[in-house]
């Protein structure tokens, strides 16, 4: 099984990831993992192209379960994956998770990959904007692979997680 997890910022698709790895026993991979790899001046971006070579590795060696924000450099996993999950958390939760987030990381509560700063903070809420400017173009996207296409719009995600 492949799947793919995708959302907005704070819409559970970490959460749901590692749920779902346990339970049906597959590795997962944050999508930010493939795009930034750690170096020892920091966190690096890698280009598209070694973006997809990340992910065809990923994909060679089996089954995966993939989650992150949609990027052009992911549309591959579009077409590599069995299910496509889109987590379409409302918008209050996603801000109210953003801030709660925030606040977790300041107080070294919950630990993160990026540097948790006021700017990081500004710029997940630009890309929620951006994301929600973009909306219908992406669900135009993603209604062409209907037939693997779960769209998850409540935020009890966890309750009953999607039977394969």
């Amino acid at each position: 099984m492949k799947i793919y997890i995708v959302g907005s910022v704070a819409s559970g698709k970490t959460t749901l990831a590692k749920k779902l790895s346990k339970q049906l026993a597959i590795d997962y991979f944050e999508a930010d993992c493939i795009a930034y790899h750690q170096t020892t001046n920091g966190r690096v971006k890698r280009s598209p192209e070694e973006q997809v070579q990340e992910i065809m590795a990923i994909d060679a060696c089996g089954e995966w379960i993939i989650e992150g924000v949609y990027r052009r450099e992911y549309h591959c996993l579009l077409a590599l994956s069995d299910k496509i999950i889109f987590l379409d958390t409302p918008l209050w939760v996603r801000n109210y998770r953003i801030v709660t987030r925030f606040i977790k990381q300041q107080l070294q509560l919950e630990a993160c990959e990026y540097h948790s700063d006021i700017q990081m903070l500004q710029m997940m809420f630009k890309w929620t904007k951006d994301f929600e400017n973009k909306r219908n173009h992406f669900e135009t996207m993603l209604s062409t692979y209907e037939n693997k296409l779960v769209k998850i719009k409540t935020t009890s995600i966890y309750k009953d997680l999607i039977s394969f």
